[in-house]
C-alpha cells in the first residue's frame, strides 16, 4: 500500500499460487481502520492497523466466507547491490508537461536514441490505476520501463510519465475519466511534436490495457497519432470486463460454480446500480449491499467504502463501450494479447477489437502470443534468474513483434483520413 498525492493510497493484490498479479485494490482508512475492497475477486479485507508492528489484523471476507487474517509488513528483497545502474547507451532528461485542458502537468522521462535524429516515437500509457512511469510493480518488473529501454535503444525516442496524482504529475486518478485521459495523451503527444529530435510524421502511442482504449479514442479525434499498438486492450464494455475479471479470478481460486455465479448476479446489481442510479442514491443503496455482505462493517465504514466504488472514473469505465469510436480510427493499428491473459482474455477481448477495427480499417493487424500473460510476460522458463530468484521479464518475443511493425510502417503508405 502506497501513499499517493492528495491523501489517497494505491494497493495491489498479489497471490502469485493462485496466478493473481496486480489486482486493482481500492483502500479506505479512518484512523486505525483500515478497509481493502477488490472488485474483481469479490472480495473485501476489514482491519486494524498497528503502527508500532507495522501489521494489520482483521477479517477476510470472499464469497460468503469469514476468515482471520494478519498482513504482516515486509521489504521487497533487493535484486542487486546497493541499487546501481549503469547509464544507458542514449539520453535520459526528466521532463514536465502541461495539459491545458485539465490544467495539470505531468511528469515523466524522454528517452532519445544516440545521434542526430530525428527519430520516430512513442507515448506509453498505463493500464487501469494509477501507476508510475516506468509502470513499476511487486518484484522489481517495469513493464513501460523496459519496454521504453528496448525501443530506445533501436532507435525510437520514448516518452513515459506518472499518471496522474503520482509522482510529481497533477490530478487523481479516481476522479479522471477513461475520456479525460485522452487530454493526457494529446498533450504528451504536442510535447513530442515540440522536440527537435523527433520525426513529426512518425509519433505513435503504445497502451496497455485501458492505455489501449485511451490510445484509440485519442486516434479517433483530430490531431491523431500516427500509429496505434494496442496491448491487451479492452474489448468489452467497462461493466463486462469487470465482471469477466471478477469471474476469472474466483474460478483461478476454485471457488464453487455455485457460489461464483452468485457472487456474479450480486456483482453485476452493484455495478448496475453504481452505473444507472444518481450517485446519492448508489451511495445509500451500495452502502447497504456492502453490509448485508459484510455484517461486520459499520454504517460509516460501509459509506466509505461506497464512496470509493462511486468515483467519476468507475461510473465513466462501468458504461465505457471501446468499440463505440473505433470508426474513427484510421492510422495504422497493431493489436496484441497474450494467450495467458486472463484480465483480458483474446478470445473475448481481441477478437471483438480486430472485428470492429478491421470491417473500418484496413491497416490493422492483430497477433497472440503464445505463452504471453496480461503484463506482457512470458511463460516463468524464460524469466531471468538474478541473485538466486526467478524475475519477471517484458516477453522479448513481443517486443521484438513491437519493434519489427514500427519499422515496417516506413515501407506502407498510411490511408488518408477521409
Amino acid at each position: 500500500m502506497v501513499a499517493l498525492s492528495g491523501g489517497g493510497y494505491f494497493a495491489a493484490l498479489d497471490v502469485p499460487a493462485q496466478k493473481v498479479s496486480r489486482m486493482v485494490t481500492e483502500v479506505t482508512v479512518h484512523g486505525d481502520s483500515v478497509l481493502l475492497w477488490m472488485p474483481a475477486a469479490g472480495s473485501r479485507y476489514a482491519a486494524r492497523f498497528d503502527a508500532a508492528k507495522r501489521e494489520m489484523t482483521g477479517t477476510w471476507t470472499q464469497s460468503g466466507v469469514h476468515s482471520a487474517l494478519r498482513l504482516q509488513y515486509s521489504p521487497m528483497p533487493t535484486t542487486g547491490n546497493g541499487g546501481t545502474r549503469l547509464a544507458p547507451p542514449y539520453r535520459e532528461e526528466d521532463v514536465v508537461f502541461s495539459n491545458p485542458t485539465s490544467r495539470l502537468t505531468l511528469s515523466g522521462t524522454l528517452t532519445v536514441p544516440p545521434g542526430k535524429g530525428p527519430f520516430p516515437a512513442v507515448l506509453l500509457v498505463s493500464d487501469l490505476g494509477p501507476h508510475d512511469r516506468d509502470g513499476t510493480m511487486d518484484g522489481g518488473y517495469h513493464l513501460l520501463g523496459a519496454l521504453a529501454d528496448y525501443l530506445t535503444r533501436r532507435g525510437v525516442a520514448v516518452l513515459r510519465y506518472d499518471d496522474r496524482g503520482v509522482g510529481q504529475s497533477g490530478g487523481s486518478t479516481a476522479t479522471a475519466t477513461t475520456e479525460m485521459l485522452v487530454t493526457d495523451v494529446q498533450a504528451g503527444l504536442n510535447f513530442l511534436r515540440s522536440r527537435l529530435e523527433v520525426n513529426i510524421g512518425r509519433i505513435g502511442v503504445v497502451g496497455h490495457g485501458e492505455g489501449a482504449n485511451v490510445a484509440l479514442l485519442t486516434a479517433g479525434q483530430p490531431l491523431p497519432p500516427a500509429f496505434v499498438i494496442s496491448l491487451a486492450g479492452y474489448g468489452l464494455t467497462g461493466a463486462q470486463t469487470l465482471l469477466q475479471q471478477h469471474v476469472a479470478q474466483q474460478r483461478v481460486q476454485k471457488v464453487d460454480p455455485v457460489a461464483v455465479q452468485a457472487a456474479y448476479e450480486r456483482q453485476r446489481t452493484m455495478y448496475d446500480i453504481i452505473r444507472l442510479t444518481n450517485p446519492p442514491q448508489a451511495k445509500a443503496i451500495v452502502s447497504n449491499m456492502l453490509r448485508q455482505d459484510q455484517p461486520g462493517l459499520t454504517a460509516e465504514q460501509a459509506q466509505a467504502a461506497a464512496v470509493t466504488l462511486l468515483t467519476p472514473w468507475r461510473r465513466y469505465f462501468l458504461a465505457f463501450d471501446p468499440v463505440a469510436d473505433l470508426d474513427q480510427v484510421r492510422c495504422p493499428v497493431l493489436l496484441l494479447n497474450g494467450t495467458d491473459d486472463v484480465e483480458a482474455p483474446a478470445e473475448l477481448h481481441l477478437t471483438v477489437l480486430e472485428k470492429e477495427l478491421k470491417s473500418v480499417n484496413r491497416n490493422t493487424t492483430a497477433k497472440r502470443l503464445p505463452g504471453v500473460n496480461h503484463l506482457f510476460q512470458p511463460i516463468k522458463t524464460e524469466w531471468v534468474l538474478m541473485n538466486g530468484e526467478m524475475k519477471p521479464v517484458f516477453s522479448p518475443v513481443a517486443q521484438e513483434v513491437i519493434r519489427d511493425w514500427i519499422t515496417g510502417l516506413d515501407a506502407k503508405k498510411p490511408e488518408t483520413r477521409k
